[in-house]
C-alpha cells in the first residue's frame, strides 16, 4: 500500500526542507523522484542540491541526462519514473502522478502560507484517502523538528 506523507511548511522553504529529507531517503537505500512544476524550478532545485551545504553531496540529476535510469535522485517535471523510484516527492503543487499506487511512499511538501497550496494539499489528501492510501500529516514544531499531527 502506498504511504503518503504531507509535510506542511510554515516559515520554511522547500530548499531548506528537501535536502535533509532526500539524505534520509538515500540512507535507507531508496531511489527517489522529485517532481516540481516547471523546468525553471527543477533547474533551480538542481543548482541548490549541489550547493546547499559545503560538507555534503546529494547524488542527483535531472530527467534530461542520458544515464537517468542510474541516478538515485531524479528531478522531474512530469509524472514519469525514469529511475524506477519507489519514493516520490511532490513540490510546488505538483499533482499526484497517474501511477501513484506503484510507489511505496509519496511525500507531498506544501507551503502552508499559500492558499492555493493548502487547497491543492487538501484535495490531494482527499484523493489519497479515497484510493485507500495510508496518509499522515507532518508539521514542524517551534524547534523545526517534524511532528506527526492528528
Amino acid at each position: 500500500m502506498t504511504e503518503v506523507l504531507f509535510y506542511h511548511l510554515q516559515n520554511m522553504t522547500v530548499e531548506g526542507v528537501l535536502p535533509p529529507l532526500l539524505e534520509k531517503s538515500l540512507e535507507r537505500g531508496w531511489r527517489v523522484v522529485v517532481q516540481s512544476t516547471s523546468e525553471e524550478r527543477a533547474d533551480a532545485l538542481d543548482a541548490h542540491l549541489w550547493t546547499y551545504r559545503d560538507d555534503s553531496f546529494l547524488p542527483h540529476a535531472t530527467w534530461r541526462v542520458a544515464d537517468v535510469a542510474e541516478q538515485p535522485i531524479v528531478l522531474a517535471i512530469e509524472d514519469s519514473n525514469p529511475n524506477g523510484a519507489k519514493v516520490r516527492f511532490l513540490v510546488d503543487n505538483a499533482p499526484l502522478p497517474s501511477d501513484s499506487h506503484s510507489y511505496e511512499r509519496m511525500v507531498l511538501v506544501f507551503n502552508g502560507d499559500d492558499a492555493d497550496a493548502l487547497a491543492a494539499a487538501r484535495s490531494a489528501w482527499t484523493d489519497c484517502k479515497s484510493r485507500g492510501f495510508e496518509v499522515t500529516y507532518w508539521q514542524a514544531d517551534e524547534r523545526g523538528r517534524w511532528q506527526r499531527r492528528q
